[in-house]
């Protein structure tokens, strides 16, 4: 049928590849990376994620990066991110950004629409226990996201390009395989080490013809695979039962 993708990150992919390649072109100002960076559902790899948050640091001092942390409705991860951010990056409370409403979470995707800029280069995102804006979250950032990193879980076969980060389920080496078949996503990176080189190729410098960039190369794949269906899952099921019910 198709990946299962919310319509409204589907019916955008067009604009939002461009977007995209267009903030990656640009010779006149270089244009940090965002990455988005979402805790599963269960919250697991508290460990991987915040060693690979903490190997941002250098990206982040050149400022090459800008990062969305989205620690769900999980308190242990606001506050190893917070511990993380406060004292291993050095960013007192004030000098990144923590956005807790799902009104807040509309506005500042509102703002990166537009073509506005986040106030700070980390943005913290955390729910008190309200599941639903936590997975709405992610949903809502990705269309305005340069890399989602995660594990090759569901977010795995979203299209958008993708940081596929050490699995935690045997069965989801498999989804990151996917990816890389359809040139969305990387290989699975099961080393902190293997992340760091990645992030290096998101982060070169690209221009018009550079069509080699891994990003530039991940957006067109992306397009393509719109062309041709691959994300109409969840459209092709409705499809499916209303054929069924007449």
């Amino acid at each position: 049928a198709g990946h299962w993708i919310p319509r409204e990150v589907v019916i955008n992919i067009p604009q939002d590849c461009q977007r995209r390649i267009d903030r990656l072109v640009d010779s006149n100002n270089y244009k940090p990376r965002r990455i988005l960076i979402p805790v599963g559902g269960a919250g697991a790899q508290r460990k991987f994620i915040c060693q690979f948050v903490q190997a941002m640091k250098p990206l982040l001092a050149e400022q090459q990066v800008q990062l969305f942390l989205n620690a769900g409705d999980h308190a242990h991860m606001k506050t190893a991110f917070e511990e993380i951010l406060q004292n291993d990056l050095g960013l007192a409370e004030g000098q990144y950004g923590t956005i807790t409403t799902i009104e807040g979470v509309h506005a500042f995707c509102e703002n990166l629409l537009s073509g506005g800029e986040p106030h700070q280069a980390v943005t913290l995102f955390s729910f008190q226990s309200d599941y639903f804006p936590a997975v709405a979250t992610t949903d809502l950032l990705i269309r305005v996201s340069d890399v989602l990193a995660c594990k090759p879980s569901e977010l795995a076969f979203y299209p958008v390009p993708k940081l596929m980060i050490r699995r935690v389920g045997d069965h989801e080496q498999f989804s990151a395989l996917r990816a890389a078949e359809l040139n969305d996503g990387t290989l699975e990176a099961r080393e902190i080490d293997d992340c760091t080189a990645y992030m290096k190729l998101f982060c070169a410098a690209g221009n018009c013809n550079d069509d080699q960039h891994l990003l530039k190369q991940m957006n067109t794949s992306i397009m393509a695979n719109h062309h041709n269906g691959v994300y109409d899952g969840c459209k092709n099921a409705i499809r499916a039962a209303l054929k069924r019910s007449t």
